[in-house]
């Protein structure tokens, strides 16, 4: 069990270290590691990524670091998102969420290799707030359907869209990742009574510890290390992880 409290502990570093992430590797960790079925892994991962972002959103909301009105506009119709994808999965096996948790997982590994120096908040981008609503809606389903919280994509489409400096592009995210996940895991859990699977409840709050523990450690480490740099490597490490998946549930 030594490997899947590591893992626990890279989940939260990540999303200290990157505000996204944490449950691009918190499924992988549950069904690879901790031999968790498919279905209940998407499951607890979004309860485990709620903890933990929940936690590690605090500073933001005190440092006044979260833009409301976006969260407004994106937030909102993500975590109506979120529900109704959660309540589609029941018609989806675990195994085409799986493959399309790959797709998801190969296309944040493309953004965060991709030089973003276009993520610069003082260019006048004039895009309607429909935009970002739909973007918000559908991010949201995408939460719901493979449990991945979507940071990677909501960092760029905050600071593109919105014009928000990095770290207030950060802390919204965070936020946003709770409320969603937060709610995805409210509806998976009638979902799972559903098809006869429970949650592991123990294993869920020593995860969801581990990662708080580890987003602070994220955050330390985050302020002394080029962001670039760390962005890309972990895209790297994305791109390896999403051909295994996609390998082991296509062959």
């Amino acid at each position: 069990m030594a490997w899947a409290w590591l893992g626990a502990l890279l989940i939260g570093i990540s999303l200290g270290l990157l505000g996204s992430g944490g449950s691009i590797l918190t499924v992988p960790v549950l069904v690879y590691i901790v031999d968790v079925p498919e279905k209940l892994a998407i499951a607890e991962s979004l309860g485990i990524v709620a903890a933990i972002s929940g936690v590690g959103s605090i500073p933001y909301i005190i440092k006044k670091e979260v833009d409301w009105k976006s969260f407004i506009y994106f937030g909102i119709p993500g975590m109506a998102g979120t529900y109704g994808g959660a309540a589609v999965s029941k018609y989806v096996s675990g195994n085409v969420q799986l493959i399309i948790f790959a797709i998801v997982m190969l296309v944040a590994a493309v953004m965060m290799i991709r030089d973003n120096t276009r993520l610069d908040p003082t260019k006048e981008i004039h895009i309607s707030k429909w935009l970002l609503v739909a973007e918000g809606l559908g991010v949201g389903v995408l939460t719901g359907l493979v449990g991945v919280g979507g940071g990677f994509l909501i960092i760029p489409v905050l600071v593109l869209v919105s014009g928000l400096p990095i770290r207030v592009a950060v802390g919204t995210s965070l936020l946003i990742i709770t409320l969603k996940s937060s709610l995805g895991f409210y509806k998976y859990i009638e979902v799972l009574a559903e098809a006869d699977l429970y949650m592991d409840w123990d294993l869920l709050i020593v995860f969801s510890l581990i990662g708080i523990v580890g987003s602070f450690i994220g955050g330390k480490v985050g302020e002394k290390i080029s962001q670039k740099q760390l962005r890309k490597g972990f895209g790297f490490f994305l791109t390896v992880m999403g051909a295994y998946i996609m390998w082991t549930n296509l062959f």
